[in-house]
């Protein structure tokens, strides 16, 4: 959303950033982009103000008279959809970026009626528009535009001819799973003394990983490098990459992992499947398998001419199909589609705004 914001048509769209909490690593990274960064602070859905709340919201749409309300997440969908349509804002586009992994009963069920006030809902995986689907969503109403990445930013690495180093790069949260990784890491270990873990992202669970690292003997071999603004240099210094999930829609990690050149070795879920072709363009092994996770990076370790090949391939892959660009042009063609069928302004004339 934040590369979205910064690459979007200015001459198009005057762009506007809603959001709950005026603060964050990558808000300067937009503030010079927006005409606008507003904030609406909520606590809790079911807090009194938090009505209040949406309803300063739809008075801001309608004196911006904002004509597009694009939202990113569960929370934001849930908060600024309804808010948008009581606003009477004409083109609403929620999201689906996840599978529910960590989401309760309730917030499935309220983010399923948000979607109702939605115009289209954009899906960024194959797996995601099946689970809108599945929710209840038309497929006429679903539009699917997968993630896209800087293609500069990730050099073309220089084969290394062999593979000690190993990262993956995911938010430190359940659904992500290191401890499958962390216990596949021991079982390399036994024969590959050389090898060093990378594990690249912020979140609630670092204490408690880095607590079972210790325990079980990796202090010396894994290492914690939390938030990182410099992913693509630290993918080019790696030699394979891992992402261990229990659920995926479509994670940016493998999709820059693969930009990189990088072999990666994935949780046979969700949008990995229809991202990677195993055994072309990196390998699938089944979720929460400790063994099986050791057993492909094992082969790529003993083949090194096979796990180039396939980062190679990858990186084909990604280049062929994830560009920032296509990405950016397939939202603005979704703005421009719904305003031309449900206003008649021009669409040079069009506000798009974010939350």
């Amino acid at each position: 959303m934040t590369e979205l914001i910064r690459r979007l048509d200015p001459g198009r769209f005057r762009i506007h950033v809603a959001c709950f909490h005026r603060e964050g690593a990558w808000l300067s990274r937009i503030v010079d982009r927006a005409a606008s960064v507003v904030e609406f602070p909520i606590h809790g859905f079911a807090r009194p103000s938090t009505a209040r709340q949406l309803i300063n919201f739809a008075r801001w749409c309608r004196r911006e008279r904002i004509a597009v309300v694009q939202t990113c997440d569960l929370y934001a969908n849930i908060f600024g959809l309804p808010g948008a349509a009581l606003a009477g804002v004409p083109v609403r586009i929620g999201s689906r970026r996840e599978l529910n992994p960590d989401k309760t009963d309730w917030q499935i069920r309220f983010q399923r009626l948000a979607y109702r006030s939605a115009t289209k809902v954009a899906a960024n995986s194959p797996a995601a528009q099946s689970m809108l689907e599945r929710e209840g969503v038309a497929p006429s109403s679903i539009a699917l535009i997968p993630n896209g990445l800087d293609l500069n930013a990730f050099a073309d690495r220089k084969p290394t001819g062999s593979i000690r180093t190993i990262i993956t790069v995911a938010n430190l949260r359940r659904e992500k799973n290191h401890e499958t990784l962390l216990a596949a890491a021991v079982l390399l270990l036994r024969t590959r003394p050389d090898l060093r873990f990378r594990i690249v992202g912020a979140g609630p669970r670092r204490s408690e990983l880095e607590e079972l690292s210790h325990a079980r003997g990796l202090a010396s071999q894994v290492e914690f490098l939390g938030h990182r603004e410099d992913v693509p240099s630290l993918l080019a210094a790696a030699d394979a990459f891992v992402l261990p999930s229990r659920s995926e829609a479509f994670p940016n990690g493998a999709i820059e992992a693969m930009a990189a050149g990088l072999p990666v070795v994935a949780s046979d879920v969700g949008g990995l499947r229809d991202l990677i072709e195993n055994g072309r363009t990196g390998v699938l092994v089944p979720p929460g398998n400790p063994e099986a996770l050791a057993g492909a990076l094992h082969s790529l370790i003993d083949n090194p001419a096979g796990a180039e090949a396939i980062g190679r391939a990858a990186r084909g892959e990604v280049q062929q199909r994830y560009s920032f660009d296509r990405m950016v042009a397939s939202f603005e063609d979704l703005y421009l589609s719904g305003l031309r069928t449900r206003v008649s302004a021009r669409p040079h004339e069009a506000e798009a705004a974010r939350v």
